[in-house]
């Protein structure tokens, strides 16, 4: 049977999550940062402001070990909180300058592991994958599966 590659569509997605992040957590971890900590810093970057129990349910960890990810942090300079001018027992979480600072440098490193993952791909292709990622996570983010009438529509707006 010839295959193209579907069956293997999860695995090459995880493994080449797996392996970028591990790329990019050796180049930065000369930041003094651990995984854990660079990625809450990243969210509070793009967002802030970020209550804790929203950067629980985006980082997938529970609420208790945020609150320990963010006292280490605001222990280290790196973001503050601040209580919700609405609601003042809700946190939210601000990036200080020098979380600001390490940002800038935590995207070019990022940039770095990019362009290093996608050598041999061309700009077309990467345009496609881009593309198709997007498509993916659209269909399975709202929460519902795609209908047949979407795949249909979706099929015939490819041919």
């Amino acid at each position: 049977m010839v295959s193209d590659g579907l069956d293997r569509l999860g695995f090459l997605i995880h493994d080449v999550q797996r392996l970028m992040r591990k790329r990019f957590e050796t180049r930065a971890s000369g930041l003094g940062l651990s995984s854990a900590q660079w990625r809450l810093m990243v969210r509070v970057a793009k967002e802030a402001g970020i209550t804790q129990a929203r950067l629980a349910e985006l980082l997938e960890i529970e609420p208790i070990s945020v609150s320990r990810l963010v006292d280490r942090m605001e222990e280290g300079g790196w973001i503050e909180r601040r209580a919700d001018a609405a609601d003042r027992r809700v946190r939210m979480i601000f990036p200080t300058a020098k979380a600001s600072a390490a940002y800038a440098e935590v995207k070019s490193l990022a940039g770095e592991v990019y362009e290093e993952s996608l050598v041999g791909v061309s700009p077309e292709d990467r345009r496609v994958l881009i593309r198709a990622l997007d498509a993916m996570a659209r269909n399975l983010g709202d929460g519902d599966p795609p209908s047949d009438e979407k795949i249909k529509n979706r099929e015939g707006a490819a041919a």
